[in-house]
C-alpha cells in the first residue's frame, strides 16, 4: 500500500509545540483580556524585531493588512496600483476594496514574480492616464522579488513600494528580511503559512512611525483616542489568542524554515532531471512556503500523484485577469500575460512543510519520478 502524504499537515505543526501552545491558550483564557492586549503587544514587538523592522501592527488577516497599508498611504478612489495577476486573489481584491484600480503585470517565468521590465513599460504607459501611486510586489511561494529593480522604478516614477509578504516569512533579499525595503509591507498568518495562527491573522510592518500610527488607528475605527474616530477606519484586530499562539510559533520559525530548505534541497537533487524545479534568485534565500515544480504534462503528473496518495495543488489555476469577477474591469497592462497564462497550465505544488519525514519525502519523489 502506497504511503499517503497530504499537501500540508497542520496538526504536526501543533503537536510539535503542543505544551507551549496549550499553555499560551490557557494564559489568555485565564487573563480575561481577549482583544488588543499584552499578547498582541508582545507579538508585534517580537515580529518587528524578527523582520528587522521598526514597527509591526497586528490586524485581522492578510487581506486587511493590504487594505490598511494602502489607506495609510492615502491610496484610494481613482488611484492606480500595479501588481501581478499570478497571485492569490487577495492582493487584487484588497486594491479594489480601497477604490483604487489594479493594473496587472506579467511575471518572470523563472521566479513567478513581477517582471521589472514589463512593470516599467506599463508604468510609462499609465504615467499620463489616471493616478499611478504604488506597486505591490508579491514575494510569491517564498521567493523574493527583484527588489533592487522594482525599487529603482518606484523612485523614478514616484511610486510607493508595498511588499506583499504573505508567503514569504523568513525569506531574505541580500541579507535582509523581505518586507524591509518598501514603504510598508504586509503579512498573513493564515494557518498554512510558514508562520501560521490557528485561524485568520495578519500584520503590517514599516520603518515609518507615522505610517505605523495611521495603521494602528485604521485597524480600529480610525481611533487615536477611544471612541473618537479621526480617520474613517475599520475593524481588523489581531486577537489575543492568535497572538499568543504566534508568539510561541515565532520562536521556531527559522528552525522550521531551515527544515523546509533541507526538503527543497532533497527535492532539487532528485527531481531536476524530471521536472523544472524552483529557481532561486541570486543573493536571496527562498522561504519555501510552497515548493512549485513545472511540467508540460502537469495534469497527467497531478493525476498520477493523486492516485499514489500524494497531495498536490495548483497555486494558482487561473490568473486573476481571466477570472469572472475581474476579467471585464482590470487593466492587463502592455503586452498581455503570456508567461502568467502559460505558468497556470504547468505549475504544480508538492507537499512542503517543516515536519515532513524521510519516508514522506521518499514517497513523493518516487511518485514524481516513477
Amino acid at each position: 500500500m502506497s504511503r499517503k502524504v497530504p499537501l500540508v499537515d497542520l496538526r504536526k505543526g501543533y503537536l510539535a509545540h503542543r505544551n507551549e501552545i496549550d499553555s499560551a491558550i490557557r494564559r489568555v483564557l485565564d487573563s480575561g483580556w481577549y482583544i488588543l492586549g499584552p499578547e498582541v503587544t508582545a507579538f508585534e514587538s517580537a515580529f518587528a524585531k524578527n523582520c528587522g523592522a521598526k514597527e509591526a501592527i497586528g490586524v485581522g488577516n492578510g487581506t486587511d493588512a493590504i487594505v490598511i497599508a494602502l489607506r495609510a498611504l492615502d491610496i484610494g478612489e481613482g488611484d492606480v496600483v500595479f501588481t501581478v495577476s499570478h497571485t492569490a486573489v487577495a492582493t487584487v481584491a484588497a486594491i479594489e476594496m480601497t477604490g483604487a484600480k489594479p493594473v496587472l503585470i506579467d511575471i518572470d517565468p523563472k521566479t513567478y514574480t513581477i517582471d521589472p521590465q514589463k512593470l516599467e513599460t506599463t508604468v510609462e504607459r499609465f504615467a499620463g492616464d489616471g493616478k499611478p501611486r504604488a506597486v505591490i510586489a508579491v514575494h510569491l511561494y517564498g521567493q523574493p522579488c527583484d527588489i533592487d529593480a522594482i525599487s529603482a522604478i518606484c523612485r523614478k516614477y514616484d511610486l510607493n513600494l508595498i511588499e506583499d509578504c504573505a508567503q514569504a516569512h523568513g525569506a531574505t533579499y541580500k541579507g535582509n528580511h523581505v518586507g524591509t525595503y518598501g514603504a510598508i509591507s504586509t503579512f498573513s498568518f493564515y494557518p498554512t503559512k510558514n508562520l501560521g495562527a490557528f485561524g485568520d491573522g495578519g500584520a503590517i510592518i514599516t520603518h515609518d512611525p507615522n505610517l505605523a500610527e495611521r495603521c494602528r488607528a485604521l485597524r480600529q475605527y480610525g481611533w487615536h483616542k477611544h471612541y473618537i474616530s479621526d480617520l474613517a477606519g475599520m475593524n481588523s484586530r489581531l486577537d489575543e489568542m492568535h497572538a499568543a499562539i504566534l508568539n510561541v510559533r515565532l520562536q521556531y520559525l527559522h528552525e522550521e524554515i531551515a527544515s523546509r530548505r533541507n526538503v527543497a534541497k532533497i527535492y532539487n537533487e532528485s527531481l531536476a532531471e524530471h521536472v523544472t524545479i524552483p529557481s532561486v534568485r541570486p543573493d536571496c534565500e527562498h522561504a519555501y512556503h510552497l515548493y512549485v515544480i513545472r511540467s508540460g504534462n502537469r495534469d497527467d503528473l497531478r493525476a498520477k500523484l493523486q492516485a499514489s496518495g500524494i497531495g498536490c495543488g495548483i497555486h494558482y489555476p487561473q490568473p486573476i485577469h481571466l477570472q469572472n469577477a475581474y476579467k471585464h474591469r482590470i487593466g492587463l497592462g502592455f503586452g498581455g500575460m503570456e508567461e502568467t497564462e502559460l505558468a497556470a497550465t504547468q505549475i504544480l505544488s508538492l507537499p512542503m512543510h517543516g515536519f515532513l519525514e524521510k519516508q514522506d519525502i521518499d514517497a513523493i519523489i518516487d511518485a514524481v519520478v516513477g
